[in-house]
């Protein structure tokens, strides 16, 4: 009888081998799929508050927002038609 345990051993570095490998893979996807949220974040806010420079999406939340946050400060000419 033949024993065959390099195959065994070899099978085993191998598998070692394609785990970190595909450990780093998964990695390196998930930090360039973070960056990239970031950034379509940052994109997103489009509004900022002249008062505290806070950023917000969108006219609606930027009107709530200074009318909550800054209700002595006049309202800005560019949220005076938005509807809250």
């Amino acid at each position: 009888m033949i024993r065959q345990p390099v195959l065994v051993m070899a099978r085993g570095h191998q598998k070692i081998q394609s785990q970190q490998k595909n450990a780093k893979k998964q990695a390196e996807a998930k930090k360039s799929k973070a960056h990239d949220q970031k950034a379509a974040a940052k994109v997103a806010l489009v509004f900022t508050c002249a008062v505290c420079r806070t950023q917000m999406p969108d006219p609606k939340t930027f009107k709530q927002h200074f009318e909550s946050k800054h209700p002595k400060s006049p309202l800005p000419p560019e949220l005076v038609d938005v509807e809250a």
